[in-house]
């Protein structure tokens, strides 16, 4: 009897930390996706801001180079530094990538139709969510994605330089499609992962595993976004 007492005590224990271990998670990503839209609508908003003001989109478009270069150094830095910095500064770091990026992005409505840039965010927005949702809810172990995903990611980048110089609207189109596949699958996998990192976590505080989560998916989501926007926006 009580070797059955214990084991029914046991069982039940491991059945209640199985219980807290899924409300950790589940918090951990609402606060992730808290940062991330966060982060979305900061980079929302200064485009507008940079498309209303006649001198700060000149200058953007003057310096789009230097604003690229100040960009990737964010994301390094927040991505690198990360384990020691605390929440308010990587907060700070990843919402003023955020705000360069919606400078940058200010370029895009002199490229495209508001109109193609508002159907490629929906479209974007619910790619992203059923990837999203796959991620957290799928049973599958969605490492071996992990190696395609990241050759897939090379290649695409590779061609994208390539293409800068031969400008064919061809490998523009497959760069694109290849894009919005591999950025996809990285949102699921990015969901997955990030789930299973914050039981392992090692870094000084919860709050800036949240917002390398954040940058994480932010990530997944605007190259998502651009790469939708190149196969269907209408140019003007």
């Amino acid at each position: 009897m009580a070797w059955e007492t214990s084991g029914w005590q046991t069982a039940e224990s491991d059945s209640a930390h199985s219980v807290l271990v899924q409300e950790s998670k589940r918090a951990f990503m609402t606060r992730v996706h808290g940062w991330m839209f966060a982060g979305l609508l900061v980079t929302g908003v200064m485009a507008l801001l940079t498309l209303s003001n006649e001198t700060l989109l000149r200058t953007v478009i003057d310096w789009r180079l230097g604003f690229m270069i100040a960009q990737v150094g964010a994301v390094l830095a927040l991505s690198f530094l990360a384990p020691r910095l605390s929440g308010p500064v990587a907060a700070t770091m990843f919402l003023g990538y955020s705000a360069l990026t919606g400078m940058t992005f200010a370029i895009l409505f002199l490229v495209y139709t508001a109109g193609s840039i508002a159907q490629a965010f929906f479209l974007t927005a619910g790619v992203y969510g059923a990837m999203a949702l796959y991620g957290t809810i799928t049973k599958k172990d969605l490492s071996a994605w992990g190696t395609f995903l990241f050759m897939g990611l090379i290649g695409v980048v590779l061609a994208s330089v390539v293409n800068i110089f031969m400008r064919s609207d061809m490998m523009s189109f497959v760069v694109a499609c290849a894009s919005v596949l591999v950025f996809a699958g990285l949102t699921a996998y990015d969901t997955q992962k990030l789930r299973e990192m914050h039981a392992n976590s090692g870094y000084s505080s919860a709050a800036t595993v949240s917002i390398v989560g954040a940058l994480t998916l932010y990530l997944d989501f605007i190259n998502l976004f651009l790469a939708i926007l190149r196969l269907m926006g209408r140019r003007r």
